[in-house]
């Protein structure tokens, strides 16, 4: 099989394999309510769950897009999919808010950190042209676990308890996960055109360049506008009279937009440039934040949620377009995975913010206010990226 060819297979498998891997990680915000309710633990200890599994999945992405720049993406994923089923099995029999936080948060976000980085910097190896639409394709995963992983949760959760419920996610986990990873190939060999220089050297230079650094910023602050409202929507929504499936049908809302952001941006920063469409997108996320405030009606929350969708899920794959345009390809795992460890401090952020803020004042009204302002933050950010080096890589519109 040709080398293009298997390039569009490494997106289909990365695709499925984050939907998956995500879609199991974020279906804390489906149990969120009924494991409060067993287990008379506070919304605060369950979300920070949820706050340790971005810490974790940061933390171990960088580690993890290292490992897999030295030895190919196959076998991190085949760990991370063991890990990630042990994780969801440890938690289901957790008797502690600390041994749930333990298991749900640490393990599985270290498990779901082995996907996402090591999966884009393979994939932007096997394809050469349009690599913005083919890194969006690979992050469609995260949009299409919404409309599939968490409806089927929410459904699990009618038939029988979170506890039971959260073991046939993890032998869901196994059977996909494991099997996919076995047909993983490492990319062909970089060509000529790439940056030289020790592996070492290269990469401490780039920690410490203008563009890695503005790149870091933008993306935590992104991800810290975005990471509440993604997490509390579904609390939300309930909060306001909403019934719990239709609020799961919000979320689901909002990942269908996001596939359709992934898509629009994708091929939009290929033909426009990348940081215009960043920047743009980064706009409008911000002001759908604000937005979530005036939501109260089923209808009014589906507008909101898919205006949000759209630009939070349109942006993320752009960053990885943006680290291989200014550092190429042969340490780009280490590379973006360093910048999704710093962003994932800012999605640590939303979850333990929005259920202090709940906890506090009875309502998420400030957690919106200040998801708006720390989005305009990003955009003021993004303003500063510096031009593209004329030798990082072969030329495209992206790099516009």
């Amino acid at each position: 099989m040709s080398e293009r060819r298997y390039g569009w297979i490494m997106v289909t498998l990365g695709a499925f394999m984050t939907c998956i891997a995500i879609g199991a990680m974020f279906s804390l915000a489906v149990f969120l309510r009924p494991i409060t309710e067993s287990t008379g633990w506070s919304t605060t200890a369950v979300s920070s769950a949820m706050t340790l599994n971005f810490l974790a999945m940061g933390a171990a992405g960088f580690g993890w897009g290292a490992l897999s720049d030295r030895i190919g993406p196959r076998p991190v994923v085949l760990a991370g999919a063991i890990l990630l089923g042990l994780g969801l099995l440890l938690a289901s029999r957790a008797q502690s808010a600390l041994a749930f936080q333990v298991s749900f948060g640490l393990l599985v976000g270290i498990a779901v950190g082995s996907f996402f980085s090591p999966m884009i910097a393979a994939v932007m190896g096997w394809i050469t042209g349009q690599r913005g639409l083919a890194v969006a394709l690979v992050s469609v995963g995260v949009g299409v676990a919404p409309m599939t992983m968490s409806p089927f949760a929410a459904w699990l959760i009618t038939q029988m308890d979170w506890r039971s419920a959260q073991v046939v996610i993890a032998v869901l986990a196994w059977a996909t996960l494991v099997p996919a990873a076995l047909f993983v190939r490492r990319p062909p060999a970089a060509p000529a055109a790439e940056p030289a220089g020790g592996a070492r050297a290269s990469l401490r230079d780039a920690f410490f360049s203008a563009p890695f650094i503005v790149l870091a910023l933008t993306f935590f602050a992104c991800c810290a506008a975005h990471a509440g409202p993604i997490f509390h929507t579904v609390s939300y929504a309930m909060a306001c009279g909403i019934a719990p499936l239709a609020a799961v049908t919000v979320y689901s809302v909002e990942g269908l937009a996001g596939l359709g952001g992934r898509l629009a941006l994708g091929v939009a920063a290929d033909r426009l440039g990348v940081k215009r469409v960043l920047i743009a997108g980064l706009v409008i996320q911000a002001l759908a934040a604000f937005a979530f405030i005036y939501a109260s009606r089923l209808g009014e929350f589906y507008a909101v949620a898919a205006t949000f969708g759209f630009a939070y899920g349109g942006v993320m794959p752009l960053y990885a377009v943006l680290a291989r345009e200014y550092f190429g390809q042969r340490i780009l795992g280490a590379v973006f995975g360093a910048a999704a460890m710093v962003s994932s401090l800012g999605m640590a952020l939303g979850p333990a913010i929005g259920g202090w803020v709940f906890d506090t004042f009875g309502e998420y009204t400030w957690m919106y206010i200040y998801s708006g302002a720390i989005g305009l933050g990003a955009v003021a950010i993004a303003l500063a990226f510096p031009p593209f080096p004329r030798a990082a890589g072969e030329a495209s519109p992206a790099a516009a």
